[in-house]
């Protein structure tokens, strides 16, 4: 099929689907499976700072830029060689208070969780491993960018898809899955502007909220678009919502009343 805006050229691999998985979690990684974002963290500490990361947040989702090139520019202004980036973020991310619970549940239950970031693998994989073990951390997907690191140490992110305004359309990750004969139930975790492309996907769509009023930036996109969603503080709150549909004692139009 050739690449159009419905289906952007992936300049790198997807894993295997699990067709037979009954449900299947998805999640974006940074400021949702973590306290709070990487990519923000370095640009707020080692980049341009704080209050031009928020206006270029603000432009996104006012439709003034794509989050491809807004992203670009603020991870552009991060000088720190990589491997230094890398060893920061293990210091300083650490993981939602909830998720290790939740990853035990799912993984006790067979339930996948796939991770679908905006971020670069590298970076994910680094403070994933540090967080909760390299064992564990093997047995989730990585559906992100990736990295291009030169010599002296520099880098600059590498789209997966750099011809879509979202550098990464993460509505990619969960389509697939819609189209199976057995169709499972999606559930799909975010929390800023890089999750606008998958927020009309999934059928249980949880949205971060534990941020200063407005800057909530899904749930104030979801809100205005009348998306269906329900607000989760960390997975604590979300997992008795999870079972719940995995036990089948509701339904996913029942969780969604709000």
């Amino acid at each position: 099929m050739a690449a159009d805006d419905n289906h952007p050229e992936s300049t790198l691999p997807y894993p295997p689907i699990y067709k037979d998985a009954p449900v299947v979690v998805l999640s974006d990684w940074d400021g949702t499976i973590t306290n709070r974002d990487s990519n923000d963290y370095l640009t707020d500490n080692h980049g341009f700072g704080e209050k031009l990361r928020r206006e270029g947040n603000l432009d996104i989702l006012e439709g003034r830029s794509t989050f491809r090139d807004a992203f670009k520019e603020m991870l552009d202004s991060v000088k720190t060689p990589f491997e230094e980036c890398k060893e920061i973020l293990k210091k300083n991310i650490i993981l939602d208070p909830g998720f290790k619970q939740f990853f035990e549940w799912c993984k006790s239950n067979n339930v996948p969780i796939i991770i679908v970031s905006s971020g670069m693998a590298p970076l994910i994989r680094a403070v994933l491993s540090n967080l909760i073990g390299e064992e564990d951390a093997q047995t989730i997907d990585i559906i992100s960018n990736d990295v291009e690191v030169r010599p002296d140490g520099q880098w600059s992110i590498k789209f997966r898809h750099p011809t879509s305004g979202y550098g990464h359309d993460k509505s990619q990750a969960i389509l697939p899955y819609k189209e199976l004969s057995h169709r499972p139930i999606l559930f799909f975790f975010g929390d800023g502007v890089s999750d606008l492309s998958a927020a009309r996907h999934a059928d249980v769509l949880f949205v971060k909220n534990d941020k200063p009023e407005g800057q909530n930036d899904l749930a104030v996109y979801v809100k205005r678009e009348g998306i269906p969603h329900i607000l989760f503080t960390d997975f604590t709150k979300a997992l008795p919502v999870v079972q719940s549909i995995v036990k089948k004692e509701k339904t996913v139009d029942e969780v969604l009343q709000y």
